[in-house]
């Protein structure tokens, strides 16, 4: 029977071809496992078989990451420990898969982690960020605004955006397709204003390069924006509009699902627009809107009267 790290590389493998998993989510399933596979060999002295894996292993694992810490003396959050615990589960699964006889995944419960909290923008707040930009027809600042627009519009992630090629874009129909995380493809729609202000940069380019967003100034010319760069525009424009809090483009994708929801849309149309693969990932709005709806019952319901018991 074949050892554990070498099922762990047949199962990395698996991950890459069969399931088409990018580089990313690679290297992250080694890193989980790869603790792992050292925890058991310190444990047994030895690369052990996988009918070795059982309960009183994974529990006294578990005890071990809990404890971990790292250089600052910091523990491992809660969440990042659910994510070794993910990937084990997984890693169990497959070798299931391979009739490899192992624990069984299903035996293995996550922890509960506190509920996350999520920062997003009230419409004040981006009409504030949208306001500051200079509206003095340079191309630098109405590329700004565009790329502000074009990120409440779609909720694209700023990897998204710096990798959209203006020949992907139809104008005309005012959408256009990407693939995002695990290379899923998905319809991603523009408001007006954000298919407008799309037509104005293209008229306003001189330049043949493929990227939508590219530098307008400095060695760098025409070259196609990077994510950085992006943060360092909504950084820019936040502290122009007097926004103290930390925005970034991950919050304006957070403050476009919030719109979405606040305003109607169902929770599976925000899950496929978001590009998410879980509808738990999605569920995590919910909060928010929940919130949002009771604000709504205070202000509004039984506002004139008193009901007598």
């Amino acid at each position: 029977m074949a050892t554990l790290t070498h099922l762990i590389d047949d199962f990395l493998d698996y991950l890459e071809v069969e399931k088409n998993r990018s580089p990313r989510t690679r290297d992250n399933y080694a890193h989980y496992l790869g603790r792992f596979s050292e925890f058991c060999e310190s444990e047994f002295k030895k690369d052990i078989k996988p009918n070795q894996i059982n309960l009183p292993l994974v529990r006294k694992y578990r005890l071990h990451l809990n404890r971990l810490t790292d250089k600052n003396g910091k523990s491992i959050k809660n969440i990042t420990q659910n994510y070794h615990i993910i990937a084990l589960r997984a890693f169990l699964k497959f070798l299931s898969k391979q009739d490899i006889k192992s624990l069984a995944a299903e035996k293995i419960e996550l922890s509960k982690t506190s509920q996350r909290h999520i920062n997003f923008l009230s419409l004040e707040e981006l009409n504030r960020i949208f306001e500051a930009i200079p509206k003095d027809n340079k191309i630098d600042h109405i590329r700004d605004l565009t790329i502000l627009m074009v990120l409440f519009s779609t909720g694209l992630r700023v990897s998204e955006l710096v990798n959209l090629k203006r020949k992907h874009i139809d104008l005309k129909r005012g959408e256009f397709m990407i693939r995002g995380k695990g290379d899923k493809p998905r319809v991603v729609f523009l408001s007006p204003e954000a298919k407008e202000l799309l037509e104005l940069y293209f008229t306003k380019r001189t330049d043949n390069a493929e990227a939508a967003f590219v530098s307008h100034q400095g060695a760098n010319k025409h070259t196609q924006l990077t994510s950085r760069t992006i943060q360092r525009i909504v950084e820019k424009y936040t502290k122009a509009a007097g926004i103290v809090k930390k925005v970034t483009p991950h919050i304006i994708r957070h403050s476009f699902a919030t719109d979405l929801l606040i305003n109607g849309a169902d929770i599976r149309s925000v899950q496929a627009m978001l590009g998410h693969s879980s509808i738990t990932t999605t569920q995590i709005y919910t909060h928010i809107t929940d919130k949002q709806l009771k604000d709504i019952h205070k202000t509004f319901h039984n506002r004139k009267k008193k009901i007598k018991a």
